[in-house]
């Protein structure tokens, strides 16, 4: 039987960059005839064709060395991937399906944005065999949507998900985020219910990190409170404050763990568990593709910055577009269209093997992420030693301290989950 593995497809392009957002994305632009897409999914250019072909080009150059394996989940994020017009998607997944050996069965997920889906978008993925759906709602507050800069209201992510369902998707994700500005416990549980009444399959419900170099660093600094006058502010953000609801300050980190809190009591009675920190599913419908990372499966990143892990090395392609599009434009030397002009492998970057001990340490500290934590006779049957010799001085102290279970499986308690970067510091190498 053919070995598994995941494909990651990176679309790095948007309508236009959120405040908080430090993905590898740029916006798309108006590509010289209006905005690249409008609240009813209507779209000018799609995503910029050169990068299409370079990544088709990539697909044929890595091809050859995944011929044995077989593909059973495949994810495709960006920035937003369902700014790419019908025809694009189309060919993305033609390339896809001919350089890949992918199973009958396999998990196929495309990222979209409220205002950028569209019927027609919609019927060409399920024509594709796209099964699951992720939509960056965030919030069912108007107000919390302008403060991050999304492009859509909450009426216009209602519009797609009923256009979603009547197009044949019955496996789809709402993203949500909480700790926003000026969100309090309360208008978090609205969004809560509103997301979870529209009985979507998965929930994924992830608290905001600002991250430097965004411009909610600059807003908001390192302690939360929104910036005065001397922060740089631009024109485009201040002309963004007008008209929304006060930013004020963050919540406070006890109003983020009533909100964590909160979200896992709510979606528990509308039937939703909980699989992993930030996951939430009805029974069958965790994300296979997800679950890949946690439980170190192996898996291919195509596109711009795109990551993978095979044979216990880790690698990224190059985040220089420039770079990506010179190296898989798929010129041959008069400029035609046709031979591959250099391989792919010149465009990756921070390759690490990783040592038995690295490998270890992340099937710690990425499985304990999940509910279900790590199997003691799995870890044995992997590495050849008993997590106990390993770590059993860290495990007995966190089980005395309450923040692990300590018997087959070794999982975090609902308190753990709550301290989960410092429990899982513990497994990692002084």
């Amino acid at each position: 039987m053919s070995r598994r593995m995941s494909i990651y497809i990176h679309i790095p392009f948007c309508v236009k960059k959120c405040g908080y957002c430090d993905f590898l994305s740029f916006p798309v632009g108006d590509c010289g005839s209006g905005t690249a897409a409008v609240p009813d999914g209507s779209s000018k250019c799609g995503v910029p064709e050169e990068y299409l072909q370079s990544l088709l080009c990539e697909m044929r150059q890595e091809s050859g060395d995944y011929a044995d394996r077989e593909v059973d989940t495949i994810f495709v994020g960006g920035g937003t991937p369902s700014l790419l017009l019908p025809r694009q998607a189309e060919a993305l997944f033609d390339g896809v399906y001919q350089s890949f050996h992918v199973a009958s069965d396999a998990e196929v997920t495309i990222e979209a944005n409220p205002g950028t889906l569209s019927k027609e978008k919609l019927e060409i993925y399920r024509q594709m065999g796209i099964n699951r759906l992720s939509i960056g709602l965030q919030s069912a507050d108007d107000g919390e949507l302008a403060v991050l800069g999304r492009i859509h209201r909450f009426s216009d992510f209602e519009k797609n998900f009923e256009l979603a369902r009547n197009c044949g998707f019955h496996n789809i994700n709402i993203d949500l985020m909480s700790g926003l500005p000026g969100q309090t416990v309360e208008s978090w549980l609205y969004t809560l219910h509103t997301a979870a009444g529209l009985d979507p399959e998965h929930i994924s419900a992830y608290g905001l990190i600002i991250e430097e170099g965004t411009p909610f660093y600059q807003r908001y600094g390192t302690d939360g409170a929104a910036v005065g006058k001397d922060n740089e502010v631009s024109a485009e953000e201040q002309d963004q404050k007008k008209g929304e609801k006060d930013c004020g300050k963050l919540p406070s980190e006890e109003a983020e763990r009533q909100m964590y809190h909160d979200t896992r009591d709510v979606l528990e009675r509308f039937g939703y568990q909980q699989y992993e920190i930030s996951n939430y599913a009805k029974r069958g419908y965790e994300c296979r593709h997800n679950i890949g990372y946690w439980v170190r499966k192996e898996y291919v990143g195509l596109g711009l910055g795109a990551a993978s892990m095979l044979n216990n090395i880790r690698w990224k392609n190059t985040s220089d577009l420039k770079k990506y599009m010179n190296n898989t434009d798929g010129r041959d030397g008069s400029g035609g269209k046709g031979a591959v002009r250099e391989s792919a492998g010149v465009l990756k970057e921070e390759v690490q093997t990783l040592t038995l001990q690295e490998q270890m340490e992340e099937t710690m500290f990425l499985g304990l992420r999940m509910n279900q934590g790590v199997s003691k006779v799995e870890f044995e049957k992997l590495y050849g030693i008993g997590i106990e010799q390993l770590y059993g001085i860290w495990l007995r102290r966190m089980s005395t301290e309450g923040l692990l279970i300590d018997g087959e499986r070794v999982y975090l308690t609902e308190r753990g989950r709550d301290l989960a970067n410092y429990v899982m510091a513990g497994f990692l190498a002084g």
